[in-house]
């Protein structure tokens, strides 16, 4: 059982040293209806929102449990729309979900705060004090009972120990983070503008580091909305000249994750946008003013995007002895149970899942995959109320779909969507990138409306500005 010696605010991503001493006694939170079952969700991600949402509508709604979602934050942002956030072609507020009003509207608990601990003995996950941006205490540490625990905490960018990243450079992992890369973005070109003297060599360079699906779409994404920006009035900046993007991969090619006709594709494409792109480049330090090599070259760069490998967070490691794998991912059996303990379960990024049908090979962490095992945890927890057995969880690999911004989207769709493996890109790619996100917003919030939101979307669309200026 965990005990933190300080706890932090997480609201919006941002950390606050809080100390908390050890004779603090935690509250209880017991459920009005203590004899129902109690499911306690940590994680509002996509998988967690999903699941909490679903149970809340079958379960909670008829009184056959309690559903309470734990959350750091008080919105819900589809992370694989960050990389538009930071790019300035997405207006946040429109994709933002309200966690409270969500779990009015489908019948389940909300209550803030980040998980810090947890006693298995006792069923109960220890919640930190809630403080908000002003430092102010809003919630005492808590303690929440579980009959069912499910773990869907996401995963986080890894640095793998490199100098300098977390001084240096940003990460794409909240809102805030790419709302502040955005804010760093307009202020470079505004300061260039201004400015009497010419660039210096780093200046409104943009350096990526990963070129993974989130590093490709960000430099995509940003050789329009970087043009768009200067068209505003900053006429003293040339484009095509002054803003170069620089993207940088330790593998020998981009998207190394995914097929090599997609990431050929994706190459064709990023050199037609004249991105540099930069592979077998593994960075050894980022530094103030750009990025250096493991050849000792230095990249100038006056804004460097960290977006190389991912992990799930370090509470994780050694929590209450659950198994974890190297990157601190929860081992989980087939069922979604955690090895160790089978009234938890972990899904989404957070969780090492075995690929059924892929020997020694795991599930990769994809919001479609968080999207399955949500709507397969739904059935487990229902078996387990009518003291069924629990069935296995099967990956269906729709594919992989790049978004490259305005100008394309490649991909491939697999078999179990189409009936044999199928090439894509262009407009029909697009859509079926966009039709990813409809998925999730349909398990959120129903077909009535998602359909009036995304009509209303597109009536006003005209009037809003193509690129947001701060």
């Amino acid at each position: 059982m965990a005990h933190p010696d300080a706890l932090r605010q997480v609201d919006g991503g941002e950390s606050r040293a809080h100390p908390v001493t050890a004779t603090v006694d935690m509250s209880r939170e017991t459920p009005r209806h203590a004899r129902l079952h109690r499911i306690v969700v940590v994680g509002g991600g996509a998988g967690g929102l999903e699941l909490a949402t679903r149970l809340g509508d079958t379960l909670g709604k008829r009184g056959k449990a309690h559903v309470t979602l734990v959350e750091k934050a008080r919105t819900h942002f589809w992370k694989p729309h960050l990389h538009e956030l930071a790019a300035g072609s997405m207006d946040i507020g429109v994709f933002q979900t309200n966690y409270l009003a969500q779990s009015h509207w489908h019948h389940f608990r909300y209550r803030v705060g980040e998980m810090v601990g947890l006693d298995r003995g006792r069923r109960e996950v220890q919640v930190a004090p809630f403080i908000d941006e002003d430092g102010d205490r809003v919630t005492s540490q808590r303690v929440f009972g579980y009959d069912t625990l499910v773990i869907a905490v996401g995963s986080l960018t890894n640095d793998f120990g490199t100098p300098g990243v977390k001084e240096h450079a940003i990460a794409l992992e909240t809102p805030t983070q790419a709302e502040r890369f955005h804010r760093r973005l307009v202020n470079a070109c505004i300061r260039a503008h201004a400015q009497s003297g010419p660039l210096r060599p780093e200046q409104l360079n943009v350096a990526i580091i990963g070129a993974g699906a989130t590093g490709v779409e960000l430099a995509a994404e940003l050789h329009n909305t970087a043009r768009s920006l200067v068209s505003y009035g900053l006429d003293r900046i040339d484009p095509e000249k002054d803003i170069r993007l620089i993207l940088i991969e330790a593998a020998d090619r981009i998207l190394p994750a995914l097929p090599e006709r997609l990431s050929s594709a994706a190459s064709k494409l990023l050199a037609k946008l004249r991105v540099n792109v930069r592979t077998a480049a593994r960075v050894a330090e980022v530094l103030p003013q750009g990025v250096k090599l493991a050849s000792g070259e230095v990249i100038p760069a006056e804004l460097v995007v960290w977006a190389a490998g991912v992990k799930a967070p370090d509470l994780l490691k050694d929590l209450e002895g659950l198994e974890t794998n190297r990157i601190n991912q929860l081992v989980v059996l087939p069922t979604l149970q955690t090895t160790r303990d089978e009234n938890i379960f972990a899904i989404g990024d957070c969780a090492a899942c075995p690929w059924l049908g892929k020997p020694n090979a795991l599930v990769p962490p994809r919001a479609q995959s968080a999207h399955q095992q949500a709507s397969h945890m739904v059935k487990q927890i229902r078996n387990r109320l009518d003291g069924k057995p629990l069935a296995e969880w099967r990956y269906r690999d729709f594919g992989s779909l790049v978004s490259l911004g305005e100008y394309s989207t490649v991909g491939n769709l697999m078999g179990g969507l189409v009936g044999a493996n199928l090439w894509i890109e262009g407009y029909f790619a697009r859509l079926m990138y966009l039709s990813l996100y409809k998925m999730h917003e349909l398990a959120l919030h129903g077909f009535w409306k998602v359909t009036l939101d995304t009509a209303a979307r597109l009536i006003t669309r005209r009037t809003e500005p193509h690129v947001k200026l701060h």
